[in-house]
């Protein structure tokens, strides 16, 4: 097959990622030496003063910024905060082949390496349906998930509860300003009031942030389709490293079972690790595919030397091929993207059921400078037939709009219905009166600029 064209910008020099896993983690400003990944000398900042930070900025975006050569180039002297010099760097997307660069950002070291080095978070472990809803604020908030060892799960807040207020601010007001930041920690130890209902009756909770474990995988089940199918069912909600014994012991159990087909749950994936979405397609596609590409990660043309093939692996656990089902939406991003787009690479017929993915085939090799893990996208990611820059998602083969009452494992999820009735070669359900239709990703792009709660990540390790 011949390479696609490669984009008109130039590639990041590769980082190296150990030591972003290390607690020794560059801590302190500055520091870290001449590394790959900010294009030579001062490769981070000789001071966390503003004017060295920004000085930083642009010699990684000239050398490692995947857009490069179309993004804007305004005088550093022109600004004295750095996050408003970062965000008027970015690519703002002039150019029609390319979207605006939505994902450039940071967090805080001791985030990152909380959440992909220990596989935890920190925060109260509650999130709400808020982008499925118009700003009118005339339907109800839901909650959609809750993390299952987080603060909010310790106090009984389950899916399926519906939010009238929050810190005594009435839901729909909130939505209808946009504004759901209370929703996010700022340190262990913050408050958040949720006032609540579930069948009638009213409750209010008081949620305390802290650090706790997250749970990657999540309600392994093996199910029987009415034309007796079997079925087995697994969500993952992050492609960290801690998800690979989960998703391991679920497949093992699938082939104990006799499991003929998978619905594999990545509705608020928001990606993560290549490898880990790289292993869990390969129990998909197979031992007779074990070598065969799943992704290749294509940098910018000053470092197309450092472009990286990962490859579908040989699992010992592995069950014959089954066909796949994968239940997704807008939150389905990145590197859980990257599976859909490494199997269908391979032939693997994969149907999608509920609504367009959210469109990020990039991703980025995180550096630190100043107690920041910044990830700036450096790569875009193609499959074994070069297929990439899905820009507006994959749209569903089966449009299904969700219903936030109902768990996400049982058959009563429109999103798990659906699969069932796929799986017995019945016709995709209609959408319930009542549940919008799935929007596409452009629709949402064209409706609203929120963000998602759920990380966006693809990473090359």
């Amino acid at each position: 097959m011949p390479e696609p064209a490669r984009p008109p910008r130039p590639r990041p020099r590769r980082a190296r990622l150990a030591p972003l896993w290390l607690a020794a983690l560059l801590a302190a400003c500055g520091g870290g030496g001449d590394g790959p990944a900010g294009g030579g000398a001062g490769a981070t900042p000789s001071s966390c003063s503003v004017d060295d930070q920004k000085a930083w900025l642009v010699r990684y975006l000239d050398q490692s910024y995947f857009w490069y050569q179309l993004a804007p180039r305004p005088d550093p002297a022109g600004f004295t905060d750095l996050d408003a010099f970062f965000r008027a760097r970015l690519y703002d997307g002039s150019d029609p082949a390319f979207p605006r660069d939505r994902w450039s950002g940071f967090t805080s070291a001791e985030s990152f390496q909380r959440f992909f080095g220990e596989g935890a978070t920190m925060g109260y472990g509650v999130t709400v349906a808020a982008l499925e809803l118009d700003r009118d604020g005339s339907r109800p908030l839901w909650v959609r998930y809750v993390e299952p060892a987080s603060p909010a799960a310790l106090a009984g807040v389950v899916r399926g509860d519906e939010v009238l207020a929050l810190d005594g601010r009435p839901a729909g007001e909130a939505v209808a300003a946009d504004d759901l930041a209370v929703l996010a920690a700022a340190k262990e130890g913050d408050a958040l009031s949720l006032r609540l209902r579930r069948d009638g009756v009213e409750r209010t909770v008081t949620l305390r942030a802290a650090v706790y474990p997250l749970t990657p995988v999540q309600g392994v089940s093996v199910r029987t389709t009415p034309g007796g199918r079997k079925l087995g069912y697994l969500m993952v909600k992050d492609m960290v490293t801690q998800a690979a014994p989960g998703i391991d012991a679920a497949f093992v159990r699938f082939r104990a079972e006799g499991v003929q087909d998978v619905v594999l749950d990545l509705r608020y994936n928001g990606g993560g690790l290549v490898s880990t979405g790289a292993s869990l397609a390969s129990y998909v596609a197979g031992s007779a595919n074990a070598g065969r590409t799943f992704a290749v990660l294509r940098y910018n043309d000053r470092s197309s030397g450092n472009d990286e093939r990962f490859v579908f692996g040989n699992l010992a656990n592995m069950p014959t091929r089954s066909r796949l089902w994968v239940l997704a939406g807008r939150r389905t991003c990145s590197a859980s993207e990257q599976l859909v787009n490494g199997l269908r690479g391979i032939g693997v017929e994969v149907e999608l059921i509920g609504e367009a993915t959210c469109g990020k085939p990039v991703g980025s090799v995180p550096v630190q400078a100043c107690s920041r893990s910044w990830s700036i996208v450096n790569f875009e990611s193609v499959n074994a037939r070069g297929e990439g820059r899905y820009w507006d998602g994959f749209a569903p083969t089966c449009a299904v709009a969700e219903d936030f009452r109902s768990p996400q494992s049982d058959p009563a999820d429109p999103l798990f219905g659906a699969a069932l009735a796929r799986a017995d070669g019945r016709a995709c359900p209609a959408v319930a009166e009542g549940r919008a239709m799935p929007l596409s990703a452009r629709e949402r792009r064209a409706r609203s600029g929120r963000a998602s709660d759920e990380r966006q990540d693809m990473i090359p390790r």
